[in-house]
């Protein structure tokens, strides 16, 4: 037998480690050197070796604690028979880079963590991983990367912020954007902005509300990528070092047990995943992060299942930004577990393994909740009859775009155009009192290619909240919203104007009408007659931003950076399945998928 080909048996599962081929025979002995000089010895390096990958930062208090929360994930595998082996990669914050050019970078940076957590594992055959993750992008990226990889992975989401307080007020991030609103308008004077912004954050942990890292936090949980109830512990909690731990057990039993992210993120754990988002009126950003995971994962899943599973689902969680509470309120209400309980006696969802062995049913009931508690209700009492979003196509976006439902009521929306070609001229036009009540406000040339990077426009729809315009304007763009976003908004409008699409060739003045129970958004007028407008001026891009517009792909995909070739099919007939008590037809969603 070759030296390469010999295998280590000294480590607890018994048989061939991945990383016997980085240190396993007398020809990796330089290896072994190197890994000497970091302070192994024959023992550690004879054990599993488990990638303990970190989101660390102090930029921002979504990740500045992760740091200290490492250790107790490295206690976990040492206790369970394991090596750590740490690794850091990278976050951009998008409360500090919301409403500038670094916006452009938010998106962007989803693959770079992934592309980093898939190089930094794989590029030194390691057995298994833990991640570590905070801020928004942070969980997609961290599923990206399992999906790629397919090495037993455990996601730890650092936690949500505590409240802040003003006076009597429980405060998120949500209300210092629209207090800047509120500025502009003339209705909050200097000191009140200044008393918000500094009560607004009291700490470490990601945005309070039903944003996109704690509704991703949700979606990692029913993937059964994250042990259940772990990801709802808040960042200060003292329970979370417990779970840390807990997470480098549960690695190291899912090693020994051969339990992989494949058999884990399937299209049944992506329905699962999308119901409880609707369920919770959670970001659109978890349409474009699924469809992103389901993408690397090589797993059909299609963008208009969104909207069967969103008519079939309930809102049955009271959560910020429609809703009335924060995160660590749902985590005293029993959290993740007492939004699957509910959703799985109304067969909402479907059992599906997690990574700690256990189903998600089992997981799910074996955590308790108070016997009182009004932030998640009854399925058959539901706060809203159906889920959060809708999945419009029409003249305006034949690939689909996404439409919020969270913190109101409207189904339908029929109004001019007001035109602007990016995020910074709208907002100005907002904060000047020029978009008035019954504006269809579009904005244009900000999506995956055109931005490039896709921003949120957070900034801008606080505005517009702020001046008390949110039920009576509505917004429609290529970019993305923020989790923290609410009001009657589209978004991911495919294909975007810098691909030619049709937004592209909307005037001023054009009548559009949204219709969510038609699942149309039709512009009245012949767009096919009109030449697209030029694209706005913009400094060139360079360096990554200049790669990830080479090759980034639609919104309506996931806005995915892998080669088209390597995507399940569009259309495949696994995703042609009737979602339970769904008012759609399976012969309305094979006609509505996307092109």
């Amino acid at each position: 037998m070759a030296d390469d080909e010999r295998q280590n048996n000294d480590h607890p599962r018994g048989g061939t480690l991945t990383s016997d081929a980085m240190k396993a025979g007398p020809s990796r002995a330089p290896a072994r050197a190197y890994l000497r000089a970091t302070g192994l010895d024959d023992e550690t390096i004879a054990r599993p070796l488990v990638a303990v990958v970190n989101t660390w930062t102090n930029v921002t208090p979504c990740n500045m604690h992760l740091g200290e929360l490492a250790e107790p994930v490295r206690e976990g595998i040492r206790e369970a028979g394991g090596t750590p082996i740490d690794f850091n990669t990278i976050v951009v914050t998008d409360g500090i880079a919301m409403g500038t050019s670094g916006m452009r970078a938010s998106l962007m940076s989803r693959e770079t963590i992934a592309d980093s957590i898939e190089l930094a594992v794989g590029g030194h055959s390691l057995d298994a991983m833990v991640i570590l993750v905070g801020c928004d992008k942070t969980l997609p990226a961290a599923a990206m990367a399992a999906a790629r990889l397919d090495v037993p992975t455990v996601i730890l989401y650092g936690g949500s912020i505590m409240k802040g307080r003003l006076g009597d007020r429980d405060l998120s991030i949500q209300d210092v954007f629209e207090a800047v609103g509120a500025h502009a308008a003339g209705t909050l004077d200097d000191d009140s902005l200044a008393e918000v912004e500094k009560a607004a954050c009291p700490g470490a942990g990601a945005c309070g509300g039903q944003f996109t890292a704690n509704t991703m936090a949700m979606a990692l949980t029913v993937l059964g990528l994250s042990p259940m109830g772990s990801n709802d512990i808040p960042a200060v909690h003292p329970d979370k070092p417990a779970a840390a731990r807990d997470a480098g057990r549960q690695v190291m039993a899912a090693l020994a047990a051969g339990r992989r992210p494949a058999a884990l993120i399937t299209p049944e754990s992506l329905r699962n995943a999308a119901a409880a988002v609707c369920a919770t009126a959670g970001s659109t950003n978890a349409v474009l992060h699924l469809l992103a995971i389901a993408a690397e994962a090589g797993v059909p899943f299609e963008l208009n299942e969104w909207n069967a599973i969103s008519e079939a689902t309930p809102v049955i969680a009271d959560l910020k930004p429609g809703g009335r509470y924060l995160a660590c309120d749902l985590f005293e209400a029993g959290g993740a577990a007492a939004v699957i309980r509910r959703l799985a006696a109304a067969g909402k969802v479907s059992d599906t393994p997690t990574v700690t062995g256990q189903g998600l049913f089992a997981a799910a009931g074996a955590l308790n909740e108070p016997e009182r508690q009004d932030v998640v209700v009854d399925v058959a009492t539901p706060l809203k009859p159906r889920g959060g979003f809708g999945i419009l196509y029409g003249n305006l976006s034949p690939e689909g775009c996404v439409v919020k439902l969270a913190g109101h009521g409207i189904l339908q929306f029929e109004g001019p155009a007001r035109v602007f070609d990016g995020e910074e001229a709208t907002f100005a036009a907002v904060q000047a009192g020029e978009i008035v009540a019954g504006d269809v406000v579009v904005i244009r040339w900000e999506g995956p290619r055109g931005g490039p990077g896709m921003r949120e426009m957070l900034a801008v729809t606080a505005a517009i909240a702020g001046r008390g315009l949110s039920d009576s304007v509505a917004l429609i763009t290529d970019g993305r919203f923020s989790g923290a976003t609410h009001g009657f908004m589209v978004g991911h409008v495919a294909p975007e104007a810098a691909t030619g699409g049709p937004i592209a060739r909307v005037r001023d003045g054009d009548t559009i009408r949204i219709d969510v129970p038609a699942q149309e958004i039709m512009v009245l007028a012949d767009l096919d007659a009109r030449e697209p407008s030029p694209p706005p001026a913009k400094p060139p891009v360079h360096g990554v931003y200049a790669k990830y517009r080479a090759l980034v792909g639609s919104a309506a995909r996931g806005a995915v950076t892998v080669p088209e070739a390597d995507l399940p099919k569009v259309g495949d007939p696994a995703l042609q399945l009737n979602i339970s008590n769904s008012s759609s037809t399976d012969s309305e969603t094979q006609q509505r998928t996307t092109a």
